[in-house]
């Protein structure tokens, strides 16, 4: 019985409780046959393209998340919580189960028959296991895995190598984009040879350097420092520009080409930003808006943005074919810069079967979301490289945050981890973590925040500095601490101690 008052307010509440269940349950029953319908047909043309078996689940639940995401499930949270349900919010890896689950628990409070639809089949350890295939696999430490970039006094000093795993590298990369393959081939001897020391597979990821837009040359060669309201020139060729200005040749004419006047363009990682004035055939006139306080100096090497702009280049450049025939054989991951499309990734493919090596699996690919087309196709990024080998995504949120504005970073970051919980497919949480300790011995009070952030993906990146060796322990007891209190995006609900005047437990992964 539902038990009565004088005013009958218990039985009114209980009836109430069941005739909102029942409402709610219409309403999700919907949402999910919806959900069915939309992700058949997405399936339809993936399925094809998917050769690996064990992927095929892990691409229905990412066609399922995103027939879920096109709704707005805001306004069935509220109400689901107050009946002491899932509000949706961590469904991301098992989309149709949490579906089929709720709407059973609100059929048993609305006092109706439960549907009879079988849950999809989900592996609450994919994602750990993927992980661990990718980046490593360690009995202890943090759910995080380190990456760490390994500098090219490496390749001369094994002893530096041996010292990072000691300290809790678990991963190291190798950027094609410098040293040459000799110095390549002498790190990865040196990360075997810890591995075999440490009693564990220590994974190889070697980064192909990508159709990067880099200033090729600069006249004069050495210009003066530029200051906003400064003029400066990109052109075609060294001398094309006008005289009187600094002028600055570019690695790809693609940027050149699409330059008109309002243009934004962004130099080094987004330190200045520039608007093109002007433009003749073989050359653009651009004027500094924002600078360093102590100006910018243009450098050969130095990064070109156009932030917006989709960029057709390939993918693959002929210095990454050339690298491919070292990292093929080698590698444990091939990190792929500035994929944009799916056409990109079949290319990637192609060429790594033709340098295939008996007896050994090609590397995994890892996928970097570096520019906007690549970031709106993502789903089927990690579709076409998943569907024939293991793959992670990157998120290089250098190039990534200079194209999209950094304003945005946050929330596209967020979004990215979500889609590849959805595909259950491992992430790397990438560029200028700890950057401060790393370079300079110390960190800002921004960059341990950013780094704790780093917890929910499956691997962070370090990249190289002369500090490299305490910054790795540093990162380990922040991913170790932040274990403590939550799990991708759930929290964890241990005992605090911080006001409850009782003992503080031991910390052993304090530094």
């Amino acid at each position: 019985m539902d038990g009565t008052t004088a005013s009958g307010g218990i039985k009114e509440t209980a009836t109430d409780r069941r005739a909102q269940a029942q409402a709610l349950w219409h309403r999700l029953d919907a949402l999910r046959e919806g959900i069915v319908t939309k992700s058949d047909h997405r399936m339809a043309d993936w399925a094809p393209r998917i050769g690996r078996a064990g992927f095929l689940a892990s691409a229905r639940n990412l066609a399922d998340w995103l027939a879920l995401r096109e709704a707005d499930l805001a306004p069935l949270q509220g109400p689901l919580a107050t009946l002491g349900l899932s509000t949706l919010g961590r469904l991301d890896g098992h989309v149709r189960p949490t579906l089929n689950a709720v709407l059973a628990a609100l059929a048993d409070i609305a006092g109706q028959p439960a549907a009879t639809t079988a849950p999809a089949v989900t592996d609450s350890t994919c994602l750990c296991d993927r992980r661990d295939s990718l980046f490593g696999a360690r009995a202890d430490g943090p759910y995080t895995r380190i990456m760490v970039t390994l500098p090219p006094e490496a390749a001369d000093d094994p002893d530096l190598v041996a010292a990072l795993v000691d300290a809790g590298a678990d991963a190291f990369r190798i950027n094609c984009a410098h040293d040459q393959p000799k110095d390549w081939a002498a790190m990865i001897g040196h990360i075997r040879a810890a591995g075999r020391a440490a009693g564990r597979h220590i994974p190889v990821s070697m980064d192909l350097g990508g159709p990067k837009v880099r200033i090729a040359d600069v006249v004069p060669k050495r210009p003066p420092r530029l200051f906003a309201g400064d003029r400066f020139a990109l052109a075609a060729r060294t001398g094309a520009g006008p005289r009187r200005l600094a002028c600055a040749t570019l690695t790809h004419p693609a940027l050149l080409d699409a330059l008109s006047p309002g243009a934004e363009v962004t130099l080094d990682d987004g330190k200045m930003r520039a608007v093109v004035t002007e433009t003749a055939p073989d050359h653009a006139v651009l004027e500094a808006r924002h600078a360093p306080t102590k100006g910018l100096r243009l450098k050969p090497g130095k990064g070109v943005n156009l932030p917006g702009a989709t960029l057709r280049v390939e993918a693959l450049t002929p210095e990454d074919l050339a690298a491919l025939d070292l990292v093929v054989p080698h590698a444990d991951l091939v990190a792929f810069s500035f994929v944009q499309t799916v056409e990109d990734v079949r290319a990637l493919i192609a060429a790594m079967q033709a340098r295939a090596v008996p007896d050994r699996p090609l590397p995994a690919i890892l996928l970097k979301i570096e520019t906007p087309l690549g970031l709106r196709n993502l789903p089927d990024l990690v579709i076409e490289a998943g569907g024939v080998l293991p793959v992670g995504v990157m998120i290089a949120r250098g190039d990534l945050g200079v194209e999209i504005g950094f304003e945005r970073l946050s929330e596209i970051q967020e979004e990215i981890l979500w889609l590849c919980e959805a595909a259950q497919v491992p992430v790397v949480w990438a560029t200028q973590v700890l950057e401060g300790m790393a370079k300079e011995g110390q960190a800002s009070r921004a960059e341990v925040t950013d780094a704790a952030m780093s917890q929910r993906a499956e691997c962070v990146m370090l990249n190289k500095g002369p500090h490299i060796l305490p910054t790795v322990r540093f990162l380990r007891g922040i991913l170790g601490r932040m274990d403590r209190h939550h799990a991708k995006k759930s929290d964890r609900l241990g005992p605090l101690h911080l006001w409850t005047g009782a003992d503080q437990e031991p910390r052993p992964d304090l530094p």
